[in-house]
């Protein structure tokens, strides 16, 4: 079932659980179900929030949206490698000019970085258009980055721009829920997020979620990155903004 699931052999499931250290598929298959139950005893029912129900009586709805978007956060963070975060980072810290690029709920998370990014005084573009988007990117040379949100990582327009990136040799930094997606293949560095959208929904919001996650995590390695500038940043930014409130 596991194999027919995913669209491999079995050979290829037993291998997987022998390179996550279990003797074979069975003892995997135990791990798994001892682990599911101790996430159970510790978050209840919804440690694993099924799909909401239109049905359902809207409580119930509530409760499966908080533990879905609780669990992408979550589990983010348990996929986040350091190593990349901190090269990207470093990327950004020193790009001239940095594009971010996303499509459709993508698009939130690009603008709220570039809301990031620029407070911190580095040159960020967040563009969700596919028509703004291929003009800009086609435009960046040495020394620019180029950052691109997409959850399923197959977007035609992401794809699209991702290569005409490639062909300027412009660094790709991509944020998706799909390692093994055209998108992450053909990025420089990859920030994974971890989320699971039940179908029946308006839109995306637990991938959304754990978009914006990667996103803060990236401010703060950014501000490491820039210790005294970025601290100097954030206060100017924040010294203008507290201008305009009123008592």
């Amino acid at each position: 079932q596991v194999a027919g699931a995913a669209g491999c052999s079995q050979a290829s499931v037993v291998n997987f659980a022998r390179d996550l250290g279990y003797s074979g598929y069975r003892a995997f298959r135990s791990a798994l179900l001892e682990e599911a139950a101790r996430a159970i005893g510790r978050e209840g029912e919804l440690a694993f929030p099924g799909d909401i129900d239109p049905a359902d009586p809207l409580p119930t709805s509530v409760a499966k949206i908080a533990a879905a978007d609780a669990r992408a956060v979550r589990d983010t963070v348990r996929l986040l490698d350091m190593d990349v975060l901190q090269r990207s980072a470093g990327l950004l810290t020193s790009a001239r000019r940095i594009v971010l690029l996303g499509m459709g709920a993508s698009g939130l998370a690009a603008l709220d970085l570039q809301y990031k990014l620029t407070r911190l005084g580095l040159s960020a573009q967040a563009l969700v258009s596919v028509h703004d988007a291929l003009p800009a990117v086609s435009a960046l040379g040495l020394g620019d980055c180029l950052v691109v949100v997409s959850d399923s990582g197959r977007t035609e327009d992401v794809l699209d721009a991702a290569a005409i990136a490639a062909e300027e040799q412009v660094p790709l930094i991509a944020i998706t829920g799909s390692p093994a997606s055209a998108l992450a293949q053909s990025s420089d560095l990859v920030l994974l997020t971890a989320s699971r959208e039940p179908s029946f929904r308006s839109g995306a919001t637990s991938s959304r979620i754990a978009q914006l996650t990667i996103a803060d995590c990236l401010l703060m390695a950014v501000t490491s990155a820039l210790p005294d500038h970025g601290r100097e940043a954030l206060r100017r930014t924040r010294d203008v903004l507290e201008g305009r409130r009123r008592s």
